[in-house]
């Protein structure tokens, strides 16, 4: 009872990374909280990998035990039956299991520590027989010795029940992790690659669960569910959009909103540079969706909305954003050059120019009307000496705004704006957008004076921001969002941004009781922190802009080369490896639409990289033709005290059921950095726990990487060239449906596979090609193979 009471008590804490385990389920996911207590292996109803389904099928295998056992004996093991069931509900279950790697093989009982397996073995060896279909297993019951060498795992320190109350396992266990610095660990999973400026990622709301991606050339791509792109862009502005191949032109397709409506109306806006001759001005415009094609704009649809003429090339703004409200939200620059030098005291605190503003306008005027009108509530209305469109004021070059969705349980936070304003020579600034506020650009930078004489104005009333960062940390700020979405619970309500210049992520997150906002930064997750199938641990340095996908989840992108001609960008999605939600909580379900132009697969191509360390920020270049974003500077970061030792205690098994609480454990014997991939065309099978070799759910490595097979076409024929393939003799039968589970966190990479018979490999079977397929995981194919003849 004192392993459980430590157990449970670790679950709320949260200290430093330092040499901790990597808890992972045996999904190769990780861990989580069940929606609601688990009625038979309640000792992991705060955190494990187990919900109500997993835990009414152990709890009957249980039962089946006590049936099949003899009454007697059954009064002293059910203790020790109800550890071993439940240690697939542990936290730590991939490495009890020797599953932390798909290509493993999989136990059929957990590795235990030798105190406990000889207890084990001196009280209910019996019982091993019953839980372990494994033949191998019989000859070793009468030698504890060699039993329970097999049962070990490498490392003592995390075999079970120890791990129950080691505290470096345990410690923040669910929690998301800081490394000694301070520093949040998180992981990155790609999901779009090879484009030029990534600009903005948005949705349409319109149920279709599409993302699209716009290019600082012009280009706007959509992207389906399952992340193929149309090969036809959703819009092309290339000819008009004014922009160049230099580094850091700030020039171009800079904004992309969608209208809350089109689902209904199909109106979608924008903003982006245009140019004649010398003259250089923004717009934003309005187009409409193609009737004949919903993954189209009309392109002969555009309708002007406003036209603003820009001095110099830099500071356009660029935000585009529909408010709960149902308002047009308009971000624009101050028009350029240092200093904001235009009239006595710069565009951004002349209320009567456009620049250097929130402008906010009502857009719902049907065709024929005028482009927009003034929402009767902005703060200047009837103001002779300022426009009627600003909604705030004195903004220097806002990057990257967004609404706050709101926490989902009990909508606290919904509709706050935020957004990263870029500095000029000494601060980068987050600030929380209100109505009719002046933000002080430019009297102040920051919470700094620029301007002294405009600062020593006590009439000005500036909005401070939230948060401003000096130089050394970074040099151009893109504003992020306040994670809302479902599948990282931890993340709730933290605020993620970066900046271009530094490659630095970082986060914000406000304190209920003061209204103070903690930084944190944010690292890729050290060691295996990321040692997750599909996630990585690593990005390009330039972040240009973050998005959300309409499901709530937060996206960033980020290029190795800024230039707009540059292929280099990619979209990344942010995962906390600590905490998944319950599966089967975050399902989606798409509205259906026709699809005329042909996809191209989505096939990543970035990969995790092993690290002792955390990661370290991304190098950046400098660039060719001087941007007004410059070069970062190296920080220096804090350090933190050392780890107390960890306690090594010996804890006694259960002796009756409702046992041990809390949970661990440890990766083991992952491959080493050096250690060859898997010749291509390799085939390996993926069973559940207590399933004997020789059955499982398919899945190939090809291209480089592991991906499952879909069942189209999959017969006896495809099923036999696997079982050959694997040394078996014969294919008792080819399994569909997913019967073997889903193989979600791998990419499906075959489909409509036909097999004549003779083949040697399953590569060598027609398909439709590597990558390319129209099903999905629930359809994920398995064999059962046998070295004997089945019966006929």
């Amino acid at each position: 009872m004192a392993g459980a009471l430590l157990a449970l008590g670790a679950l709320g804490a949260l200290g430093a990374l330092g040499a901790r385990g990597h808890p992972q389920c045996l999904d190769f996911r990780p861990p989580f909280r069940p929606p609601r207590p688990l009625r038979f292996c309640a000792q992991y109803s705060a955190f494990g990998c187990c919900g109500a389904e997993r835990d009414a099928a152990l709890a009957r295998r249980f039962a089946a035990l006590a049936a099949r056992v003899d009454a007697g004996e059954w009064a002293a093991c059910a203790g020790y039956a109800l550890d071993l069931l439940c240690q697939e509900c542990s936290p730590y279950a991939a490495h009890l299991y020797d599953a932390e790697d798909p290509a493993t093989p999989l136990r059929t009982l957990p590795g235990l520590c030798q105190d406990y397996c000889r207890d084990l073995w001196l009280t209910c060896r019996g019982l091993l027989g019953h839980l372990s279909p494994e033949a191998a297993l019989g000859p070793l019951l009468d030698d504890p010795a060699r039993l329970c060498g097999a049962l070990a795992l490498a490392d003592a320190d995390y075999c079970f029940p120890r791990l129950l109350v080691s505290e470096r396992l345990n410690a923040g266990l669910g929690q998301v992790r800081a490394d000694p610095r301070g520093c949040l660990q998180l992981c990155l999973e790609e999901a779009a690659h090879g484009l030029r400026n990534p600009v903005a990622l948005v949705h349409a709301r319109d149920g279709t669960h599409r993302f699209f991606v716009a290019e600082q050339l012009g280009l706007v791509w959509a992207y389906l569910p399952d992340r193929s792109r149309l090969e036809r862009p959703f819009l092309n502005l290339s000819r008009a959009v004014l922009t160049s191949p230099w580094e850091g032109d700030e020039r171009g397709f800079l904004g992309l909103a969608f209208h809350p409506g089109f689902g209904r109306n199909g109106r979608v806006f924008v903003y982006y540079s245009v140019g004649l001759g010398l003259e250089e001005w923004i717009r934003v415009s309005e187009f409409r969706v193609s009737e004949d094609d919903a993954n189209a704009v009309d392109h002969s649809s555009e309708r002007i909305i406003l036209e603003i003429e820009e001095p110099a090339s830099n500071h356009n703004g660029g935000q585009l954003l529909f408010g709960p409200d149902g308002y047009l939200y308009v971000f624009t620059g101050d028009g350029g050059m240092a200093g904001d030098p235009f009239g006595k005291f710069g565009n951004a605190q002349n209320k009567s120019a456009l620049l250097g503003k929130v402008l906010r306008l009502d857009v719902s005027s049907p065709e024929g009307g005028p482009p927009y009108r003034i929402p009767p509530d902005n703060p200047f209305v009837g103001d002779p000496e300022a426009r009627p469109e600003v909604f705030a004021l004195g903004v220097r070059n806002m990057w990257r705004c967004s609404f706050d969705r709101g926490d989902p349980a009990t909508g606290v936070g919904h509709g706050r704006l935020f957004c990263g304003d870029v500095g000029q020579n000494r601060f980068e600034e987050v600030d929380l957008v209100r109505r009719g506020r002046n933000y002080g650009w430019r009297a102040r930078e920051g919470f700094e004076c620029y301007d002294h004489k405009l600062c020593a104005n006590a009439s000005l009333e500036d909005e401070l921001p939230i948060f401003a960062y000096p130089h050394k940390l970074g040099k151009s700020v893109t504003g992020g969002y306040v994670y809302r979405g479902c599948e990282n619970p931890n993340l709730n309500g933290l605020y993620i941004f970066g900046d271009f210049m530094s490659g630095r992520l970082m986060s914000l997150r406000e304190e209920p009781e003061t209204g103070q906002w903690r930084y944190s930064e944010v690292c890729m997750g050290r060691g295996q922190t990321c040692a997750f199938p599909g996630l990585i641990n690593h990005h390009h340095p330039h972040i240009i802009s973050f998005g959300e996908d309409e499901a709530g989840e937060l996206y960033f992108l980020s290029t190795a080369e800024p230039s707009a001609t540059a292929p280099r960008g990619v979209v990344y999605k942010v995962i906390d490896p600590s905490r998944r939600a319950p599966p089967g909580k975050c399902q989606i379900h798409p509205v259906q639409l026709t699809v005329k132009s042909r996809l191209t697969p989505f096939v990543p191509k970035e990969r995790f990289i092993r690290r002792p360390e955390s990661t370290p920020r991304p190098p950046t270049a400098a660039p060719r033709r001087p941007p007004a974003r410059a070069p970062t500077r190296a920080p220096r970061r804090p350090t933190a005290a050392p780890r107390a030792p960890t306690p090594r205690p010996t804890p006694r098994p259960t002796r009756r059921p409702g046992g041990r609480r809390g949970g661990g454990g440890r990766r083991r014997g992952r491959p080493g950095p050096r250690d060859p991939a898997p010749p291509e065309g390799s085939v390996r099978l993926a069973r559940p726990p207590g399933l004997s070799p020789g059955r499982g759910r398919v899945e190939v490595f090809a291209g480089g990487r592991w991906g499952t097979v879909c069942d189209d076409a999959w017969d006896s024929r495809a099923a036999g060239v696997v079982c050959r393939q694997l040394g078996f003799a014969h294919a008792v039968r080819a399994a569909k449906r997913a019967e073997f589970g889903e193989g979600r966190a791998l990419p499906i990479l075959l489909d409509d596979v036909r097999c004549a018979g003779g083949e040697r490999r399953l590569l060598e079977c027609a398909h439709a090609g590597l990558g390319r397929h129209n099903c999905g995981h629930q359809e994920d194919a398995g064999v059962v193979c046998s070295h004997r003849a089945p019966e006929a």
